[in-house]
């Protein structure tokens, strides 16, 4: 995934995930069209739940001790049961405890009127760079990776082009988690380096760019 990969100690941190898995799918909104979403990124795992906190409810709220309410009390007996979670209204607090006692990034929630993130950091120690100082890839890339580059590889590109490569619509988004990362491991890079908030700027990809989707298409 991307040109990296991540050396974990899968059967913890997997674990500690589905915890996060589970609760989304508990309380998720299933009035709502829009699916459950995991998105995997150099350094992090990120899911994102539909939802609507109970009225009145802030994100303190819910990072501290509270009453339980489930969106969707009958999943939440039936996970119950078949002994997937402990208890109604611990699932953050498990999901912190666990990442504690694994000496591992603190989970962070972000709440958006849309509904709620839950981001995963990787440890660094846990994740290796796989595009090596010559720009060699050794790893697999992400789909939208090597969509970027084969666009960028055929022209310079502004940023809202390559966002719309992506399909990402939120601007924020596609900034931190996907434009930038490309930026930081240089397979694409800004025409006007010395401006990056010109106007003109476009983006090109780079020799590592170039050495990275080369590689990943001899592999397919």
């Amino acid at each position: 995934m991307y040109c990296r990969r991540r050396e974990l100690k899968v059967e913890s941190l997997l674990s500690n995930r589905l915890l996060s898995v589970l609760n989304a799918v508990v309380h998720k909104d299933y009035a709502s069209a829009t699916a459950i979403q995991i998105s995997v990124y150099p350094g992090k795992l990120m899911i994102w739940n539909p939802r609507h906190l109970p009225e009145s409810w802030t994100l303190d709220k819910l990072m501290s001790k509270h009453a339980s309410c489930p969106f969707n009390p009958d999943i939440a007996n039936t996970f119950f049961r078949a002994g997937l979670i402990e208890s109604w209204g611990r699932g953050i607090e498990r999901i912190i405890d666990t990442f504690k006692q694994g000496n591992y990034p603190a989970p962070k929630w972000q709440l958006e009127p849309s509904g709620l993130w839950v981001v995963f950091e990787f440890p660094k120690d846990h994740v290796r760079q796989l595009v090596d100082e010559t720009g060699q890839a050794t790893g697999q890339a992400e789909t939208w990776v090597l969509e970027v580059l084969q666009v960028c590889s055929r022209s310079e590109l502004t940023r809202s082009q390559i966002q719309e490569v992506t399909g990402i619509k939120h601007r924020e988004t596609f900034q931190n988690n996907y434009l930038n990362p490309l930026l930081a491991d240089r397979l694409i890079e800004r025409t006007i380096p010395d401006k990056p908030t010109s106007p003109k700027q476009k983006y090109r990809i780079t020799t590592a760019g170039m050495k990275c989707l080369s590689q990943q298409i001899t592999d397919l």
